[in-house]
């Protein structure tokens, strides 16, 4: 029996531990850690220190912030670590995989809010030369990003598609650390964050989130494009935990379909 507990009971971390307590077949939920405990959802709320020492494998459902945190003290005791903020790998990967490695555990990313993922890692072994990303998102989906803030941007006033980041994802997952995840994971699965570019167009009127990644290379060229119904959070798609459901259930299963 493989025991999850879960840093961060938003959207995702409420809807991957209901998903748990419903049954998924050789899995636990050893609790939640939370900030207050009114946000435990009526799951088993231990500090974060209990947390990792009462759990196999640590899912981090909060920030990219807390993740940089707490990670070290995961992978350090040998608990395995399922990192939904994946934005908050680029950077310390490489130094994060040292420790796992020395501590015997893993480091696992769901798919998140993209498809694809297996086919970028095998364009990846044949040479990828390029890897571009476009996101559009309702307005009100890039709130409170510190892109958004810094330059004072008036969400409310963008009146027709908008053109409001373009750059690498090193710089994308900084801009908006709470809204493209998902390049971070484009990035990591193809030629990495730094040649990794992404577009970030804000619609109104568009009811879901949009990505549409582009691969070329010496297999051919790769386009994948999703369009996600937002969650509670309207920063967040349903995929986003959906993913992470998925992954947690192949880990309690005997079979595993894909790479």
């Amino acid at each position: 029996m493989l025991k999850v507990g879960i840093v961060g009971m938003g959207v995702i971390g409420t809807h991957i531990a209901r998903a748990i307590d419903e049954g998924i077949p050789g899995v636990a939920l050893a609790g939640v850690t939370v900030r207050s405990p009114a946000k435990a959802a009526g799951f088993t709320a231990l500090p974060l220190e209990s947390l990792i020492r009462e759990s196999d494998l640590v899912v981090e459902a909060a920030t990219q912030a807390a993740l940089r945190d707490f990670a070290p003290s995961v992978l350090g005791a040998g608990k395995h670590l399922m990192v939904l903020s994946v934005g908050g790998l680029v950077g310390t990967l490489e130094e994060w995989a040292r420790l796992a490695e020395k501590h015997g555990c893993r480091i696992l990313v769901p798919s998140g809010a993209i498809a694809g993922l297996d086919g970028m890692k095998g364009a990846r072994e044949g040479g990828i030369t390029a890897v571009t990303m476009e996101t559009r998102k309702p307005p009100r989906g890039l709130a409170g990003a510190p892109w958004i803030e810094e330059r004072k941007i008036d969400l409310d006033a963008i009146t027709e598609e908008t053109l409001i980041f373009e750059g690498p994802a090193t710089l994308a997952v900084k801009a908006f650390p709470a809204n493209v995840n998902v390049v971070a994971a484009v990035s990591l699965a193809s030629v990495g964050p730094e040649k990794t570019r992404i577009k970030i167009f804000a619609v109104p009127g568009q009811l879901r989130n949009q990505h549409r990644v582009t691969v070329e290379g010496e297999f051919g060229r790769l386009v994948v494009e999703v369009e996600n119904v937002p969650s509670e959070n309207p920063r967040t798609g349903k995929l986003s935990y959906l993913s992470a459901i998925a992954m947690l259930r192949e880990l309690g299963s005997s079979v595993q379909i894909g790479n």
